[in-house]
């Protein structure tokens, strides 16, 4: 039976408070979702390409984000070096690339197959449940940044990886030519940014896994 007429008010204001109160629970609504949980010790894999150096900077960026969670263990290796104890012993992998015709680069997508030719993922999915996200650099604003992540994330979604964004919606990003070519600081705090909420998200994963 529907409400009555004047019950509606009373209903919408129900809802009102019910809101307020999930608001003032520490951690729901805000940025401090994280901060009052104990340290989890994680270790985060962060793994890219780079040939110009701008993927790299992006890299170092991710990488001093997630160091400054306390508890992180980061590991910053070149797609190319990553061995399979890398990749098995990490509970994060965050994986960059230059964008190469809207595209991820060879050598990241050589990375992935290497994933079942070199180190055996299938069929016992031994990414699964390990936290995963991707950045990527670009020389224009349109050059398939966005496309690029995605085909990253995409990856990991095919091996039951949980796939986390942060600095942009589907991660961080960077344009690299224009009138200030090379990466700005408001990209680098993008990365940054990225790198602390992989060891955040993998933390608390990893926390509430151990129960």
């Amino acid at each position: 039976m529907l409400p009555a007429h004047n019950s509606i008010p009373r209903l919408r204001s129900i809802g009102s408070l019910f809101l307020c109160v999930l608001l003032l629970i520490p951690g729901i609504g805000s940025d401090e979702t994280f901060a009052d949980e104990p340290a989890q010790p994680v270790k985060v894999l962060v793994t890219y390409h780079s040939l110009s150096g701008n993927t790299e900077r992006m890299a170092e960026a991710v990488a001093e984000g997630a160091k400054s969670f306390p508890g992180a263990e980061v590991l910053l290796k070149r797609v190319g070096q990553v061995t399979a104890d890398d990749l098995f012993s990490a509970d994060a992998v965050v994986v960059g690339s230059p964008v190469y015709w809207s595209n991820m680069s060879g050598e990241v997508k050589t990375f992935f197959d290497n994933w079942q030719f070199k180190f055996s993922v299938f069929p016992e999915f031994k990414m699964k449940n390990k936290v995963g996200a991707a950045f990527a650099t670009g020389g224009q604003i349109s050059s398939g940044k966005e496309v690029t992540m995605l085909t990253i994330l995409a990856a990991m979604l095919g091996n039951q990886m949980i796939v986390v964004s942060g600095g942009g919606a589907f991660g961080a990003s960077a344009t690299t030519e224009g009138d200030s070519p090379g990466i700005d600081n408001k990209e680098l705090a993008e990365a940054t940014a990225l790198g602390l909420r992989v060891a955040q998200v993998a933390a608390r994963f990893k926390a509430g896994s151990a129960k």
